[in-house]
């Protein structure tokens, strides 16, 4: 696993990617788009943020979120 360095700043911004395990060949982001989309609603009613952007593709996704002032660990919001 990775280890990233974060800005802890209240308030901060968020770039972020998420990849499919299985990406050669898989299309289940956007053949499930729906399904995606609610789940990202119900992880905000958890988690207040803002997305501010979003792309989602095939198999990853890449995602610009806010954090409310109120700290709260990204990894929370993201589900790592």
């Amino acid at each position: 696993m990775r280890t990233y360095t974060r800005a802890r700043v209240p308030g901060a911004t968020y770039f972020f990617t998420l990849t499919l395990a299985e990406r050669r060949g898989n299309a289940l982001l956007t053949e499930h788009i729906t399904a995606l989309r609610q789940a990202f609603r119900v992880t905000q009613q958890a988690h207040p943020f803002v997305t501010e952007a979003m792309v989602v593709l095939p198999d990853h996704l890449h995602c610009l979120w806010r954090l409310p002032r109120r700290m709260m660990p990204i990894f929370r919001c993201a589900g790592v």
